[in-house]
């Protein structure tokens, strides 16, 4: 049997696992490998290869790699948190910076667990214990874990009409993770966890540098805009995948669905209110891609009308350089994500001179052509009117160049769900805007389920480089979560992954994405219907009279 990395060639027995595979094929010095790519699957290191293949290691500074070593993490996290109380449930809400936030249900946390926890894991992480993949009756892992009160695992569970699941063991524990794992306790060596009241925050390693815990950075208004979204999950009582299920098999759904949206319909009006009060010329609205901005802000404008403003609306994309001014990403390709994409200074020229009241020759760019044309057309805002400018830069400060604090409001919006696939596995919020992606690109922009995931890398990187570094300078902050949105997703969404071939090279996320779609039931027609025309959804599976 032959297994092959990057032209070198090893030859071995069946039933060499990856880690051996890895270690005869990887340079000396290479960063120590997580799993493998193989045949569009990821492989654990454990895995055994029985046929000739082709590997292709997954470290920590690929997503993939970096999703492994959290699965394992979280294993180490309940032993300790068994060990040391064993009467708390663990609740991952979700991620904030490089950690995860987390909360101990029926134990008021204080500075000092913080502390016993980080040592009680470094404890079993120098115990090296093995994460044992064993397989499970369905209706015994069901049992086990009502045994344990995790109630929410063993019902999503049921849902699933198999027979039988891969369970891990470690330490006297057992879990499901939904994913592929390390082998052992000692393969996760770094993290932190530091006190964050009401709960505690497990901080992962650095990116850049996965020998030492990420620094800590506060973003206190991103984790107010989780608390708000926490607290209508309370009010939806829909926390985790099989409440949501369990809303649809009782009929539920469509109530479900209104509640949901006058939420968001509340909040919107509210944003308005304060908006009104700061007495801001312009909203500068940004957020990562799929967030819903251009909904938000036409919903936004509404709201505003009905307090007396006249907004007018401006597209951020308008100002894009044409095609052959772009600047080149990493891999020599126009890198639309750039800041420096954008004719920053016509921009701000613009805006500066239709907030004193000049009349001033607007941009339009054709993304069919990849071409600018200024002064299409001529534009004066009246006394009463005030400017929304929509697009993914919005915050970043060279774009406030020039205007007082006073004269722009600076929105920033995101898809920062809530909802869980059970308490310890959590809905990445990455996830879900790429599946909000997927079905957009394919109904309203041509795009095949394949040429969304293959982009998506360079996405998230233009994010985490110009987005998200200035989220915190925002004034308002708004969650575009909708708690019910993803089994209305699955009902195109699915099909679409399904038909993703193995030999894509981004089969693993489709398959990721499709296992996750596996724990939600299919809204019925009947729901989809209930689905306002103004709602953010309507954004991506069409139907939105804003567009009509």
């Amino acid at each position: 049997m032959t297994v092959q990395y990057n032209g070198k060639v090893l030859e071995c027995a069946p039933g060499i696992t990856v880690a051996e595979a890895l270690k005869a094929l990887l340079p000396e010095g290479h960063e120590k490998p997580l799993g493998a790519f193989c045949g569009g699957r990821v492989l654990e290191l454990s895995s055994k290869l029985q046929k000739d293949c082709a590997l292709s290691p997954i470290t920590f500074r690929h997503e993939e790699g970096r999703r492994i070593y959290e699965r394992s993490l979280r294993f180490i996290l309940l032993m300790a948190v068994r060990r040391c109380y064993p009467d708390a449930r663990v609740r991952i809400e979700h991620s904030i910076g490089f950690g995860l936030y987390l909360q101990l249900e029926g134990k008021r946390v204080v500075q000092g667990d913080a502390k016993l926890i980080e040592e009680t894991m470094q404890e079993i992480v120098a115990a090296n214990l093995p994460f044992v993949r064993t397989r499970w009756s369905s209706q015994q892992a069901i049992d086990y874990f009502n045994s344990l009160g995790w109630t929410d695992k063993a019902e999503l569970l049921s849902y699933r009409q198999f027979d039988y699941f891969n369970i891990y063991e470690c330490g006297g524990l057992a879990e499901y993770f939904y994913g592929a794992m390390l082998p052992a306790t000692g393969d996760v060596p770094v993290f932190s966890v530091r006190y964050h009241p009401p709960g505690l925050i497990l901080q992962m390693p650095a990116p850049n540098d996965p020998t030492v815990p990420a620094p800590y950075v506060s973003r206190p208004k991103h984790m107010a805009t989780f608390f708000e979204s926490n607290y209508w999950c309370q009010i939806l009582g829909c926390r985790n995948a099989a409440d949501l299920n369990r809303l649809i098999d009782r009929g539920e759904l469509n109530e479900f669905i209104r509640v949901n949206e006058a939420l968001h319909d509340k909040s919107l009006a509210d944003i308005a209110e304060d908006i009104l009060r700061m007495n801001a010329r312009a909203i500068f609205l940004a957020g990562p891609s799929s967030s819903g901005k251009t909904t938000t802000a036409n919903r936004l404008k509404v709201h505003l009308r009905v307090l007396g403003l006249k907004p007018v609306l401006i597209s951020m994309d308008n100002f894009y350089r044409s095609r052959r001014e772009i600047p080149l990403d990493e891999e020599g390709k126009p890198d639309l994500e750039s800041l420096y994409a954008l004719d920053t200074d016509l921009f701000r020229a613009c805006i500066r001179s239709l907030l004193d009241g000049r009349e001033t020759g607007m941009p339009i760019y054709d993304f069919s052509t990849g071409i600018r044309q200024d002064n299409v057309y001529s534009l004066r805002l009246g006394r009463e009117e005030m400017l929304i400018v929509e697009g993914i830069h919005g915050l970043n400060p060279v774009l406030h160049e020039g205007f007082t604090p006073g004269e722009i409001c600076k929105f920033y919006l995101s898809e920062l769900t809530c909802l869980n696939l059970d308490d310890h596995n959590r809905i990445r919020t990455t996830d879900a805007r790429l599946l909000r992606r997927i079905v957009r690109d394919y109904q309203f922009r041509g795009t095949t389920p394949e040429g969304t995931l293959a982009m998506w890398d360079s996405v998230r990187r233009g994010e985490e480089k110009w987005i998200f570094p200035y989220q915190e300078q925002a004034d308002i902050v708004f969650n575009s979560a909708l708690h019910y949105e993803l089994p209305v997703l699955k009902t195109v969404a699915y099909p679409l992954l399904q038909g993703v071939k193995q030999d894509d090279p981004y089969y693993y996320m489709a398959i990721r994405l499709i296992k996750t779609l596996n724990y939600f039931r299919s809204a019925p027609d009947s729901a989809l219907n209930e689905i306002p025309p103004l709602s953010i959804l309507r954004e991506f599976i069409g139907g939105n009279t804003f567009y009509s």
